[in-house]
């Protein structure tokens, strides 16, 4: 059994989803865990069910002002052994209507909030001699998808940033990798679905059993078995991978 003792370990998106899966894989291991997200009515009630061992941290990532306070705020506590960056949103747009604003919120929470807790953590991180990144990409981070042009630009930006932070801190300790799911019946997924539906007059359900049959398993991932992927790239048995991408896709992109 591994020897958890005063880790710690920050997740963001936490408060559903992906995130709550990881943090309650981290805090059954017997981490501490930061769990960040905006939702503070969301933080509030994984606490609740997950005990002391997780401090919420309400944050919306897509300020980056109050990011960098926040892992200035997690660094004083000393530097954490994990830092998890699956916080993430979507919009759904022809080209032409893809407002800038709407493309520079989706890159705002996806890839800058990732750097920005990246270059604030790595170094505590590269000074102590130990730490994890996992990075939650997507298989957007390594393929295209029509009307996704936001979407697939801040995952594919964040697999190039899991890259070269990996080059830059290898021999320091620290391994960054980055996990890319497919589809994934989350909150995230059924609001994409209802916009879809209603762009196109489908009813919502169909739209989201036409994700579930993208894959040639036709099925959706599993929340708990990305959190344990996100488990084994946080232990010893990974202690030489990094700039890994992992695909979790049931085959998309085979």
């Amino acid at each position: 059994m591994l020897d958890t003792t005063g880790k710690c370990a920050v997740v963001t998106g936490a408060s559903r989803g992906i995130g709550q899966a990881i943090a309650l894989r981290f805090v059954e291991g017997g981490y501490k865990v930061w769990a960040i997200a905006r939702s503070e009515e969301g933080l509030e009630k994984l606490a609740r069910s997950a005990g002391s061992q997780i401090h919420p941290l309400p944050i919306d990532l897509s300020k980056p002002d109050q990011v960098v306070a926040g892992a200035r705020l997690i660094a004083q506590a000393g530097a954490p052994d994990v830092l998890v960056n699956n916080a993430g949103v979507t919009k759904s747009s022809p080209l032409t209507q893809l407002a800038l604003e709407d493309f520079e919120g989706v890159m705002a929470v996806n890839l800058t909030a990732a750097f920005l807790l990246c270059r604030e953590l790595l170094p505590k991180m590269a000074e102590a001699k130990r730490g994890r990144v996992i990075n939650i990409a997507s298989t957007a981070g390594v393929k295209g998808f029509k009307f996704g042009a936001a979407y697939c630009t801040s995952k594919h930006a964040l697999v190039g940033l899991t890259r070269a932070l990996a080059i830059e801190f290898a021999g320091q300790g620290v391994t960054i990798n980055a996990i890319c799911p497919g589809w994934i019946d989350t909150d995230m997924l059924r609001n994409l679905s209802r916009s879809i539906a209603e762009e196109n007059q489908r009813a919502p359900e169909a739209v989201l059993e036409a994700f579930r049959r993208l894959n040639p398993m036709q099925k959706f991932i599993a929340l708990h078995d990305v959190a344990e992927l996100a488990w084994f790239l946080a232990s010893p048995h990974a202690a030489t991978v990094t700039g890994s991408v992992y695909m979790m896709d049931a085959g998309e992109t085979a």
